[in-house]
């Protein structure tokens, strides 16, 4: 009887608090914005929604940090495409210089995303080739970081990329500080042909080192790629100069005349710091021929052996790979032959 009365007051306490808050707005809460104002502009205090008003210089240097720092693979695609375009118009607009360009884009080498070092390849096309030789040995420091990179496809592009060098600047690749002996370093990375690894070279000529390019679904065409992109460095490194036209008073020009190139005595290192083989400048052919006899010859035409005997198109690039080695060595310049 207790329990029935005290549940019939319940109901009709609930039911007197529910008659109180009929009609009654809902509380609101403490992050309340009223939007239910309408206006017809809005009003931006020193900026605009369009780029029109943008100084091309200042979109340009936006456009060029956008390529580092950009998040999204596409914007960096994209703000690399409008550097290109930048460069390549009519007159062309560059206001940081191909130094600046260069310095802010070469870790691109390395970039995660295909088409982002596919446009990148591009822009370096478009670059004034007589202004780059004189960056090509930072360059080329960026070039053997993608040569012995983790990722095959990065390795292949960085090739691209020494393509590109090696035709614009060829003489410049294979004559700086490093340029010859560090980047057949990288190349016998790449390869798995290692000179210091003799001892594990069996009866049938295969060594036991590991390569770069197995373990991947394009290992014979990756391999191959690299094969032939190292005949044509050694090709541009064996080189024969072109011959200096006789001139009576040459003799004499050469000791009094004032030299007009930077830094004429440069291979001297008289104020530099101490180099090692590998960071020398090896300024001629018959140099170059000298070293990579001496220090690399009989590695590569082993490794060279070893791809000839795969076929296919590892061993068609083994034979442009010994051609360019039997054209460049076999001289009197050498100092050796077969």
């Amino acid at each position: 009887m207790g329990s029935s009365m005290r549940k019939k007051r319940e109901k009709k306490r609930d039911f007197n608090k529910a008659k109180l808050k009929v009609g009654r707005e809902k509380a609101k809460a403490a992050n309340f914005t009223d939007t239910s104002f309408k206006s017809k502009s809005i009003h931006i205090n020193q900026g605009a929604l369009t780029s029109d008003n943008i100084d091309s210089a200042e979109q340009f240097k936006q456009n060029l940090s956008l390529c580092i720092s950009a998040k999204s693979d596409n914007q960096r695609r994209e703000a690399v495409a409008y550097i290109t375009n930048q460069i390549s118009s009519t007159p062309p607009n560059n206001p940081v210089g191909t130094s600046g360009v260069l310095t802010k884009l070469l870790p691109l080498l390395s970039d995660a995303s295909t088409p982002v070092r596919a446009q990148l390849l591009k822009l370096f096309q478009a670059l004034p080739p007589s202004e780059v030789g004189a960056h090509v040995e930072k360059i080329l420091m960026y070039i053997r970081g993608g040569m012995t990179h983790l990722a095959p496809d990065i390795r292949t592009d960085t090739l691209s990329i020494l393509d590109w060098l090696l035709d614009v600047a060829g003489d410049e690749v294979v004559s700086c500080s490093g340029g010859w002996l560090k980047t057949i370093n990288s190349f016998s990375s790449m390869l798995g042909w290692n000179p210091n690894v003799g001892s594990a070279m069996t009866s049938k000529g295969w060594t036991t080192a590991s390569k770069a390019t197995l373990g991947t679904k394009k290992g014979p065409e990756a391999q191959a790629r690299q094969i032939q992109a190292l005949a044509r460095f050694l090709e541009v490194g064996f080189k024969p100069e072109a011959p200096i036209p006789v001139k009576s008073a040459a003799y004499w020009d050469n000791i009094y005349r004032l030299p007009t190139t930077p830094n004429p005595f440069a291979y001297l290192n008289l104020f530099g710091i101490p180099r090692d083989e590998e960071n020398e400048m090896y300024l001629d052919r018959g140099s170059r021929q000298r070293v990579f006899d001496a220090k690399w010859r009989a590695t590569i035409e082993a490794g060279m052996e070893g791809a000839r005997k795969e076929g296919g198109p590892v061993g068609r690039a083994a034979a442009a790979l010994g051609r360019a080695l039997n054209g460049g060595l076999d001289s009197p310049e050498s100092g050796s032959g077969n």
